[in-house]
């Protein structure tokens, strides 16, 4: 029999143009695998409801049919929004935004997942506080809202009345944290089960990414070099190629390089690949190997001399200093 009461853990989703799949099915499915006991999808610990003015189009293609419109916000503990690749659109739509303030004013905690933070933060309702958006955006977001303080280095990062999180697996996480916190650690650790996980990540983990600051990159052709670069780390890009792919000769990209960044694109490039690795092997646990090739390198060898090279140390003992760095801050 279903209980009478409300579950403690309600969420109302709401998906934007070109939402990512991942993300939206990873928030929902913690909750499904949590509400009920062996998969049964009942609402019992943790309900779910999917609004909107009408169907929506994911990023990869499938048409999802919201339940309702927009509902009374107080119905639900938590509204998400969940957005995809429709970020760099810059319209404000009027009706989800006085949706989300009417939310907002009454209490009800809002949720930015992937680029739904963008929606939160065209409603005003972001001002003040610090964000967390997924690494491959972090420039864009800046750039639209340069006001509000974002992050790229967090999973999810949560105030008290706003959620963000980077989207990807990282919803799942986000999920997790917020079962585990309204419904308890055994509902949690049932969904944990049954999706097959070794556990889950904290708010606080980093985001497997790497990403270049470009806010102070004034020639726009330039910025996006570094974005071709920041989107090709595990490929062996040349100049020429980079130089194609923004309608420049090699050698007027690197007149414009050598002006604005005083180097050339391939070392930088190369910089760029070797800071990539050096992240890897402070923040994974992934083989010499396997982060040579991540990289663009031709094998653990040639990422060795290089590595040691710039840093004057090997890639093995950069990340034995790296455990020795977290070790200290944990014992602390």
């Amino acid at each position: 029999m279903l209980p009478s009461q409300d579950p403690p853990l309600r969420v109302g989703f709401i998906l934007l143009p070109l939402f990512t799949l991942n993300a939206f099915a990873g928030f929902i499915d913690s909750l499904r695998l949590a509400a009920d006991k062996g998969g049964r999808s009942r609402q019992i610990h943790c309900s779910w409801n999917i609004m909107g003015p009408g169907p929506v189009i994911s990023s990869c293609g499938l048409e999802v049919h919201p339940q309702t419109t927009y509902r009374d916000p107080t119905l639900f503990t938590h509204i998400a929004v969940c957005g995809g690749n429709n970020y760099l659109d810059p319209h404000e739509d009027k009706a989800l935004s006085h949706y989300l303030k009417d939310a907002y004013r009454q209490g009800v905690k809002l949720v930015g997942v992937c680029t739904g933070t963008f929606a939160i933060a065209r409603a005003g309702l972001l001002k003040g506080q610090r964000v967390c958006v997924h690494w491959n955006v972090i420039n864009d977001f800046r750039q639209q809202f340069p006001h509000i303080d974002a992050t790229p280095d967090r999973l999810f990062l949560e105030s008290v009345r706003v959620i963000t999180c980077a989207g990807s697996s990282g919803a799942t996480d986000m999920a997790l944290h917020l079962i585990r916190r309204e419904c308890g650690p055994d509902k949690a650790q049932q969904a944990i089960r049954h999706m097959m996980l070794n556990g889950m990540r904290t708010s606080n983990s980093p985001q497997t990414h790497f990403f270049e600051a470009i806010q102070d990159i004034r020639d726009e052709r330039v910025r996006v070099a570094v974005l071709t670069m920041e989107q090709s780390l595990n490929t062996r890009l040349d100049s020429q190629v980079l130089a194609k792919r923004i309608n420049l000769s090699p050698r007027q990209l690197d007149r414009l390089f050598q002006q604005e960044m005083g180097t050339t694109p391939m070392r930088y490039f190369k910089t760029m690949r070797l800071r990539y690795a050096e992240w890897l092997l402070q923040h994974t646990d992934s083989s010499i190997a396997e982060i040579a090739a991540e990289c663009g390198f031709s094998d653990a060898s040639h990422l060795a001399r290089d590595f040691q090279a710039h840093y004057t140390c090997s890639p093995k003992q950069s990340r034995l200093k790296g455990l020795s760095s977290q070790a200290s801050v944990q014992a602390s």
